[in-house]
């Protein structure tokens, strides 16, 4: 069996848009900083990296599937430009209703990438950057971290709770050094980290 990191894509991949934006063409994609040197750590190190993300903007008609399909092929190219491998995305292209079990907090798009890839998800990750990504983790059975924007750290005094993630953590390679050292101690060692610095 396979161990895999699910990586939500706005706000952990790339620059997430304002709030009731979306990311309609690849010139409004913006990797992070690190991203591909978090990744490159992931595929070095024996885990798939899958991203798995809801994009609802499909089912509001700002851009079609096919042209969501090919930002990606973009995204995992400039990735792969970086010697950073992506094993595999996964999208919600519906809205909010009628109910899907695709989009997150739903586990669906982690489960349809569990069977395809033989990924073992109790010894798996979620990264995201809200609850909604969190729930998914947990509604899949992945273990999850939680990624914090320097403003919302700022926002709360330099502290902030950590909700039901266990871990906390400014970027994603920043979560894929605290995964790593997390998955390399005794599990009688592990205990839930309740703030961020």
């Amino acid at each position: 069996m396979n161990k895999a990191i699910f990586l939500d894509r706005d706000g952990v991949i790339n620059r997430k848009p304002k709030e009731g934006d979306y990311i309609t063409s690849w010139a409004d994609f913006h990797l992070l900083s690190g991203v591909a040197e978090g990744i490159a750590l992931l595929n070095r190190t024996g885990y798939m990296a899958v991203v798995v993300t809801n994009q609802r903007c499909v089912a509001k008609g700002l851009l079609s599937a096919a042209q969501l399909e090919t930002m990606h092929e973009q995204m995992s190219q400039a990735l792969l430009q970086a010697n950073a491998k992506l094993d595999g995305i996964y999208y919600c292209p519906h809205d909010y209703e009628p109910a899907c079990a695709c989009r997150k907090p739903a586990p669906g798009m982690l489960l349809e990438a569990a069977r395809r890839h033989s990924i073992d998800l109790s010894s798996s990750w979620m990264i995201g950057d809200s609850e909604i990504d969190v729930q998914a983790g947990m509604n899949a059975g992945c273990k999850t971290a939680r990624v914090f924007t320097e403003s919302e750290i700022h926002n709360t005094g330099g502290r902030r709770a950590l909700g039901q993630a266990e871990i906390a953590a400014t970027s994603l390679l920043d979560s894929v050094h605290q995964i790593l050292e997390w998955d390399a101690r005794p599990r009688s060692v592990h205990e839930k980290r309740n703030v961020i610095a």
